[in-house]
Protein backbone atom coordinates (compact mmCIF):
# COMPACT_ATOMS: atom_id res chain seq x y z
CA UNK A 1 0.00 0.00 0.00
CA UNK A 2 1.01 3.31 -1.24
CA UNK A 3 1.73 5.68 1.53
CA UNK A 4 -0.78 8.93 1.48
CA UNK A 5 1.00 12.17 0.48
CA UNK A 6 0.56 14.94 3.39
CA UNK A 7 -2.52 17.00 2.84
CA UNK A 8 -1.09 20.30 3.70
CA UNK A 9 1.81 19.67 0.45
CA UNK A 10 2.47 22.75 -1.12
CA UNK A 11 3.46 23.42 -4.62
CA UNK A 12 3.43 25.82 -7.31
CA UNK A 13 3.03 24.90 -11.13
CA UNK A 14 3.94 27.72 -14.16
CA UNK A 15 3.49 27.03 -17.56
CA UNK A 16 4.89 29.30 -19.61
CA UNK A 17 3.59 29.72 -23.10
CA UNK A 18 4.41 31.94 -25.89
CA UNK A 19 2.10 34.59 -24.73
CA UNK A 20 1.61 34.61 -21.20
CA UNK A 21 2.19 32.83 -18.14
CA UNK A 22 -0.41 30.11 -16.51
CA UNK A 23 0.16 29.72 -12.96
CA UNK A 24 -1.49 27.06 -10.46
CA UNK A 25 -1.35 26.48 -6.81
CA UNK A 26 -1.88 22.77 -5.95
CA UNK A 27 -2.23 21.41 -2.15
CA UNK A 28 -1.22 17.72 -2.35
CA UNK A 29 -2.85 16.50 -5.47
CA UNK A 30 -5.45 19.26 -5.38
CA UNK A 31 -5.90 22.51 -7.15
CA UNK A 32 -6.54 24.78 -5.61
CA UNK A 33 -6.49 27.99 -8.19
CA UNK A 34 -5.37 28.64 -11.62
CA UNK A 35 -4.62 32.25 -12.94
CA UNK A 36 -2.78 33.71 -15.58
CA UNK A 37 -0.25 36.70 -15.94
CA UNK A 38 1.45 38.25 -18.50
CA UNK A 39 5.41 37.98 -18.22
CA UNK A 40 7.06 39.56 -15.48
CA UNK A 41 10.15 41.38 -16.07
CA UNK A 42 13.82 40.02 -14.70
CA UNK A 43 14.33 42.55 -11.74
CA UNK A 44 10.46 41.36 -11.08
CA UNK A 45 11.74 37.93 -10.81
CA UNK A 46 14.61 38.32 -8.99
CA UNK A 47 12.81 40.64 -5.89
CA UNK A 48 10.49 36.91 -6.06
CA UNK A 49 13.07 34.69 -5.25
CA UNK A 50 13.96 37.00 -1.82
CA UNK A 51 10.56 36.33 -0.86
CA UNK A 52 10.45 34.68 2.70
CA UNK A 53 7.16 32.67 2.75
CA UNK A 54 4.67 31.83 0.27
CA UNK A 55 2.42 34.48 1.56
CA UNK A 56 5.20 36.82 0.37
CA UNK A 57 5.22 35.29 -2.97
CA UNK A 58 1.19 35.02 -3.77
CA UNK A 59 0.50 38.40 -3.10
CA UNK A 60 2.83 39.74 -5.59
CA UNK A 61 1.74 36.62 -8.56
CA UNK A 62 -1.64 35.90 -7.20
CA UNK A 63 -5.14 37.72 -8.71
CA UNK A 64 -6.38 40.60 -6.24
CA UNK A 65 -8.68 38.95 -3.83
CA UNK A 66 -7.19 35.86 -3.57
CA UNK A 67 -5.34 34.84 -0.29
CA UNK A 68 -3.54 32.06 2.22
CA UNK A 69 -4.66 32.44 5.86
CA UNK A 70 -1.47 30.68 7.12
CA UNK A 71 2.05 31.42 7.12
CA UNK A 72 3.60 29.23 4.68
CA UNK A 73 6.99 28.35 3.86
CA UNK A 74 7.78 28.90 0.06
CA UNK A 75 7.12 25.76 -2.06
CA UNK A 76 8.78 24.27 -4.97
CA UNK A 77 8.25 25.57 -8.20
CA UNK A 78 7.51 23.42 -11.07
CA UNK A 79 7.76 24.93 -14.57
CA UNK A 80 7.15 23.49 -17.82
CA UNK A 81 8.29 26.05 -20.71
CA UNK A 82 8.07 26.45 -24.41
CA UNK A 83 10.33 29.71 -24.25
CA UNK A 84 14.04 28.90 -23.22
CA UNK A 85 14.65 32.48 -22.29
CA UNK A 86 11.99 33.18 -19.92
CA UNK A 87 13.03 29.19 -18.07
CA UNK A 88 16.49 30.75 -17.82
CA UNK A 89 15.14 33.98 -16.06
CA UNK A 90 12.66 31.29 -13.68
CA UNK A 91 15.82 29.42 -12.73
CA UNK A 92 16.76 32.43 -10.19
CA UNK A 93 13.74 31.51 -8.48
CA UNK A 94 14.87 29.08 -5.38
CA UNK A 95 14.07 25.61 -5.01
CA UNK A 96 12.70 25.59 -9.13
CA UNK A 97 12.15 22.01 -10.71
CA UNK A 98 11.78 22.68 -14.81
CA UNK A 99 9.93 19.62 -15.85
CA UNK A 100 11.57 18.16 -19.61
CA UNK A 101 10.67 15.65 -21.93
CA UNK A 102 12.01 12.78 -20.74
CA UNK A 103 10.17 12.80 -17.54
CA UNK A 104 6.94 12.66 -19.48
CA UNK A 105 5.89 8.93 -19.93
CA UNK A 106 4.83 8.78 -23.25
CA UNK A 107 5.98 6.34 -25.72
CA UNK A 108 7.48 7.10 -28.84
CA UNK A 109 8.08 10.74 -28.22
CA UNK A 110 10.38 12.64 -30.75
CA UNK A 111 13.05 15.12 -29.56
CA UNK A 112 11.91 18.30 -30.33
CA UNK A 113 7.74 17.67 -28.93
CA UNK A 114 7.04 20.47 -27.05
CA UNK A 115 6.64 19.54 -23.54
CA UNK A 116 3.30 21.84 -23.17
CA UNK A 117 1.89 19.09 -25.55
CA UNK A 118 3.28 16.12 -24.66
CA UNK A 119 2.25 17.04 -20.68
CA UNK A 120 -1.53 18.34 -21.84
CA UNK A 121 -1.64 15.13 -23.64
CA UNK A 122 -0.36 12.91 -20.60
CA UNK A 123 -2.53 15.00 -18.43
CA UNK A 124 -5.53 13.92 -20.47
CA UNK A 125 -5.36 10.46 -20.92
CA UNK A 126 -4.13 9.97 -17.48
CA UNK A 127 -7.81 11.61 -16.39
CA UNK A 128 -9.96 10.64 -19.02
CA UNK A 129 -8.43 7.35 -20.37
CA UNK A 130 -6.29 6.76 -24.13
CA UNK A 131 -6.79 6.62 -26.56
CA UNK A 132 -6.55 11.02 -26.64
CA UNK A 133 -6.35 13.46 -28.82
CA UNK A 134 -5.56 17.04 -27.66
CA UNK A 135 -6.40 20.08 -29.30
CA UNK A 136 -4.59 22.99 -28.00
CA UNK A 137 -6.36 26.40 -28.82
CA UNK A 138 -3.57 29.00 -27.78
CA UNK A 139 -1.07 30.93 -29.91
CA UNK A 140 -0.93 27.94 -32.11
CA UNK A 141 -3.56 25.99 -32.56
CA UNK A 142 -2.48 21.96 -31.72
CA UNK A 143 -3.60 18.37 -32.29
CA UNK A 144 -1.91 15.44 -30.49
CA UNK A 145 -2.53 12.11 -29.89
CA UNK A 146 -1.99 8.58 -28.03
CA UNK A 147 -3.50 5.33 -28.70
CA UNK A 148 -4.38 3.42 -26.15
CA UNK A 149 -0.68 1.76 -25.49
CA UNK A 150 0.04 5.75 -24.43
CA UNK A 151 2.48 5.61 -27.27
CA UNK A 152 2.22 9.03 -29.45
CA UNK A 153 0.16 8.72 -32.49
CA UNK A 154 1.55 12.45 -33.74
CA UNK A 155 -0.13 15.38 -34.55
CA UNK A 156 -0.51 18.61 -36.24
CA UNK A 157 0.18 22.32 -35.55
CA UNK A 158 -0.73 25.64 -37.61
CA UNK A 159 -1.41 29.53 -36.19
CA UNK A 160 -4.46 29.94 -34.15
CA UNK A 161 -7.04 32.49 -35.10
CA UNK A 162 -5.27 35.40 -33.42
CA UNK A 163 -2.20 34.83 -35.20
CA UNK A 164 -3.46 34.26 -38.63
CA UNK A 165 -5.67 37.60 -38.24
CA UNK A 166 -2.80 39.08 -37.18
CA UNK A 167 -0.33 38.06 -39.84
CA UNK A 168 -2.98 39.34 -42.61
CA UNK A 169 -2.91 42.55 -40.40
CA UNK A 170 0.55 42.89 -40.42
CA UNK A 171 2.24 41.47 -43.80
CA UNK A 172 -0.45 42.99 -45.59
CA UNK A 173 -0.10 46.66 -46.81
CA UNK A 174 -4.14 47.26 -46.98
CA UNK A 175 -5.87 44.77 -45.01
CA UNK A 176 -7.23 45.67 -41.07
CA UNK A 177 -6.53 44.06 -38.45
CA UNK A 178 -9.30 41.90 -37.08
CA UNK A 179 -9.57 41.33 -33.14
CA UNK A 180 -10.84 37.68 -32.13
CA UNK A 181 -12.55 38.62 -28.74
CA UNK A 182 -14.67 41.04 -31.62
CA UNK A 183 -16.47 37.57 -33.13
CA UNK A 184 -18.96 36.46 -31.18
CA UNK A 185 -20.80 34.80 -33.48
CA UNK A 186 -19.88 33.41 -36.99
CA UNK A 187 -19.71 35.73 -39.52
CA UNK A 188 -21.27 35.68 -42.97
CA UNK A 189 -19.32 32.95 -44.68
CA UNK A 190 -19.91 34.99 -48.20
CA UNK A 191 -18.61 37.98 -46.94
CA UNK A 192 -18.84 41.62 -47.94
CA UNK A 193 -17.04 43.43 -46.57
CA UNK A 194 -13.35 43.13 -46.07
CA UNK A 195 -13.40 42.52 -42.35
CA UNK A 196 -15.49 39.90 -42.40
CA UNK A 197 -14.00 38.35 -45.53
CA UNK A 198 -11.11 38.17 -43.48
CA UNK A 199 -13.05 36.85 -40.41
CA UNK A 200 -15.00 33.87 -42.90
CA UNK A 201 -11.58 32.65 -44.41
CA UNK A 202 -9.92 32.34 -41.08
CA UNK A 203 -12.62 31.02 -39.35
CA UNK A 204 -14.10 28.84 -41.71
CA UNK A 205 -10.94 27.17 -42.57
CA UNK A 206 -9.97 25.99 -39.12
CA UNK A 207 -13.64 24.82 -38.31
CA UNK A 208 -13.32 23.22 -40.99
CA UNK A 209 -9.41 21.91 -40.31
CA UNK A 210 -10.76 20.64 -36.48
CA UNK A 211 -13.74 18.52 -37.87
CA UNK A 212 -11.13 16.70 -40.52
CA UNK A 213 -8.70 16.38 -37.32
CA UNK A 214 -11.37 15.03 -35.03
CA UNK A 215 -13.27 12.56 -38.05
CA UNK A 216 -9.77 11.23 -38.99
CA UNK A 217 -9.13 10.47 -35.80
CA UNK A 218 -12.28 8.74 -34.63
CA UNK A 219 -11.70 6.77 -37.52
CA UNK A 220 -8.57 5.82 -36.35
CA UNK A 221 -9.82 5.29 -32.70
CA UNK A 222 -13.53 4.68 -32.76
CA UNK A 223 -13.34 4.74 -28.35
CA UNK A 224 -11.31 7.62 -28.79
CA UNK A 225 -11.87 10.59 -26.42
CA UNK A 226 -11.01 14.11 -27.51
CA UNK A 227 -10.07 16.89 -25.32
CA UNK A 228 -9.68 20.83 -26.04
CA UNK A 229 -7.98 23.19 -24.10
CA UNK A 230 -6.11 27.06 -24.74
CA UNK A 231 -7.49 30.75 -24.83
CA UNK A 232 -9.87 30.50 -27.99
CA UNK A 233 -10.98 27.36 -26.79
CA UNK A 234 -14.85 28.90 -25.76
CA UNK A 235 -15.22 30.73 -29.05
CA UNK A 236 -14.38 27.62 -31.29
CA UNK A 237 -16.67 25.60 -29.24
CA UNK A 238 -19.27 28.34 -29.65
CA UNK A 239 -18.45 28.26 -33.09
CA UNK A 240 -18.48 24.50 -33.25
CA UNK A 241 -21.64 23.90 -31.56
CA UNK A 242 -23.64 26.08 -34.04
CA UNK A 243 -21.99 24.58 -37.46
CA UNK A 244 -21.19 21.11 -36.11
CA UNK A 245 -22.96 20.24 -32.91
CA UNK A 246 -22.39 16.48 -33.50
CA UNK A 247 -18.28 16.96 -33.28
CA UNK A 248 -18.61 19.89 -30.77
CA UNK A 249 -20.87 17.59 -27.96
CA UNK A 250 -17.43 14.91 -27.93
CA UNK A 251 -15.06 17.69 -26.79
CA UNK A 252 -13.69 17.50 -23.18
CA UNK A 253 -13.58 21.06 -22.02
CA UNK A 254 -10.05 21.38 -19.99
CA UNK A 255 -8.52 24.44 -19.72
CA UNK A 256 -6.23 22.96 -16.95
CA UNK A 257 -5.01 19.84 -18.75
CA UNK A 258 -1.12 21.53 -18.42
CA UNK A 259 -1.47 21.08 -15.00
CA UNK A 260 -2.83 17.38 -14.85
CA UNK A 261 0.12 16.63 -16.37
CA UNK A 262 2.28 18.31 -14.28
CA UNK A 263 0.63 16.88 -11.46
CA UNK A 264 1.26 13.07 -12.58
CA UNK A 265 4.91 13.95 -13.27
CA UNK A 266 5.17 15.62 -9.48
CA UNK A 267 3.85 12.33 -8.49
CA UNK A 268 6.07 10.13 -10.17
CA UNK A 269 9.35 12.40 -8.89
CA UNK A 270 8.02 12.55 -5.20
CA UNK A 271 10.13 15.53 -4.55
CA UNK A 272 7.65 17.17 -2.69
CA UNK A 273 8.91 17.67 1.00
CA UNK A 274 6.59 16.38 3.54
CA UNK A 275 6.05 18.22 7.12
CA UNK A 276 6.41 16.42 10.10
Amino acid sequence: MKPQRHREEIWLALEIGNSRLHWALFIGETLYSAWDSDYLPESVIQHLAECQTLNDLLEKIFPQGESLTNTLPLCPLFVASVVPSQTAIWQTYPNTHVITLDQVPLKGVYPTLGIDRALALWGAGKTWGFPMLVIDAGTALTFTAADANQCLVGGAILPGLGLQFATLGQKTGQLPLVEVQNIASLPPRFALNTTEAIQSGVIYTILAGIKDFIEAWLQLFPDGKIAIKGGDRTLLINYLQTLYPEIAARLIVEPNLIFWGMREIVKLLSVIPKEA
